[in-house]
């Protein structure tokens, strides 16, 4: 009976840092496709690095036309 209890002990910490990890790596993952379209738009309306594109210019280069959030 106390089997579970203990094992449940040890996996919930362990799951909660499999989620974090995961979420971590979903916002590194929208980083990298945020700055793809950046320099897609750079290149597109011959643009230097330093200029900054608004939200709306970069969703028209996006998946499904949507910003990712982390």
């Amino acid at each position: 009976m106390l089997v579970l209890p203990i094992l449940l002990a040890i996996e919930i910490p362990n799951l909660v840092k499999a989620r974090e990890f995961a979420q971590t790596n979903a916002c590194i993952q929208n980083l990298g496709q945020i700055d793809g379209a950046k320099q897609q738009w750079a290149i597109e309306n011959k643009k230097k690095d330093t200029d900054t594109p608004t939200t709306e210019e970069l969703k028209t280069l996006m998946y499904k036309n949507e910003f990712p959030v982390c």
